[in-house]
């Protein structure tokens, strides 16, 4: 004690002598990104500390900076189904049917029943493969491997129904304008029945790894909060938004796809912080199970495509057998079809929140303009504000529960 007393005195002495202005605190500037593993993309983020805290952020975009919306007003709508891939390409059929949907709106068409109970199905497995890969990597981020690596074999197993539905797995291109390419074969039921029937008991054993674990608590609960007024503010949308205490989701707001013919609950959080998107997440995905197995048992009988020969592929036999169909395949393929003239939003429920195509046609066969309204450049802005005053590792594992996806930030 008498020595820790000295160490005191000899300090204030120093102090008195120098004048308090000479002492301050020295700031480190550290990047983290673009290409840093921990910021899972290439984006950076510039940050000030102060030691381990975070005193301030600056985020820079533009590492994966693509064009795709000018790329999208040189080509035929249906070619731009392979540019919504690569937005958030961890959900990559949730991009490709907001899409089509946005083009049927312009168009006019309306969609077989049995068409859109389809289009759920696979838009709720690809939400559930998000969801998955979302909370893992938070898992691996506070320093559990062991549930990254378990659930990666599931998030496989839906990637095996999406290359039974089209022959792709990670940017799927699935469906068409007008419906989906082909009907669900029996291969496809025995899958989709199989991980329904297998995999919420795997889905039970991840979240007892963490969602009541002491150090996955400690280090989750209360970081990178975000009050619902701030959230608001920025245009949050999606499970970071329902985090926060906001009950807002586009299937319930404004259905489509059918929507309206299902039960189910949106789970919401209180504090906002990334134990809650965590939750909210886990939540949501045994909810999107309930949705499947609806869909499932009311699947409705009839065409699995609409009546629309100027934008919907014939099917391959007709083509080789029928002059009517070589016709349209070579004038679809070509690009010569001519789109009316008007102006649509439409939006669908993301993996990461409201995915939105907002397009301008002058009439031509390609869009006048399109611009895609993507979630994860919207939440990032709030990055910041989120992490200020917490420690380096908390603005690790914040980044992570955003889920922002480089691909969808910076199209």
């Amino acid at each position: 004690m008498d020595q820790n007393n000295q160490h005191q005195n000899e300090i204030s002495t120093l102090t008195d002598q120098v004048g308090h202005e000479d002492f301050h605190t020295e700031y480190t500037t550290l990047n983290l990104g673009p290409t840093h593993p921990a910021t899972h993309g290439i984006f950076q983020n510039i940050l000030t500390m102060d030691g381990e805290i975070v005193i301030d952020s600056e985020q820079t975009v533009g590492y994966i900076h693509r064009a795709f919306e000018k790329i999208a007003e040189r080509r035929p709508y249906y070619q731009i189904t392979t540019l919504t891939d690569r937005l958030n390409y961890c959900s990559a059929p949730i991009n490709n049917m907001g899409w089509h949907m946005t083009v049927e709106k312009l168009i006019g068409v309306d969609i077989p029943k049995r068409a859109q109970y389809m289009r759920v199905i696979i838009m709720e497995l690809a939400r559930i493969a998000d969801h998955l890969v979302c909370n893992a990597v938070i898992g691996v981020d506070t320093g559990a491997l062991t549930g990254f690596t378990y659930m990666f074999q599931w998030r496989e197993k839906i990637y095996d129904i999406f290359e039974q539905i089209c022959g792709a797995r990670l940017t799927t291109n699935i469906g068409r304008i007008g419906g989906l390419e082909r009907d669900f074969n029996p291969e496809v039921y025995r899958l989709i029945n199989a991980f329904l029937a297998e995999f919420p008991k795997a889905f039970k054993e991840f979240g007892t790894l963490l969602e009541r674990n002491r150090i996955f608590f400690d280090r989750t609960v209360k970081t990178g909060p975000i009050s619902a007024e701030r959230a608001l503010n920025y245009g949050f949308t999606g499970p970071n938004l329902r985090a926060a205490g906001v009950d807002y989701d586009v299937r319930v707001a404004n259905p489509y796809s059918s929507y309206e013919d299902f039960d189910f609950q949106i789970p919401i959080g209180v504090n906002g912080d990334t134990y809650d998107r965590f939750m909210v997440r886990q939540a949501e995905i045994l909810e999107s199970l309930k949705i499947i197995q609806q869909a499932l048992d009311n699947m409705p009988a009839g065409k699995y495509f609409a009546d629309v020969p100027e934008f919907y592929l014939p099917p391959k036999e007709d083509v080789y057998h029928n002059m009517e169909a070589l016709i349209w395949h070579f004038k679809i393929v070509m690009g010569e079809s001519d789109v009316p003239k008007g102006e649509v939003y439409h939006a669908v429920e993301g993996g990461n929140g409201e995915v939105g195509y907002y397009l301008q046609s002058d009439g031509g066969r390609a869009p006048y303009k399109l611009h895609f309204r993507r979630p994860c450049f919207i939440f990032y802005q709030a990055f910041p504000e989120m992490i200020k005053g917490g420690m380096l590792s908390d603005a690790i594992v914040t980044l992570s529960s955003l889920n922002v996806i480089a691909g969808e930030l910076d199209a």
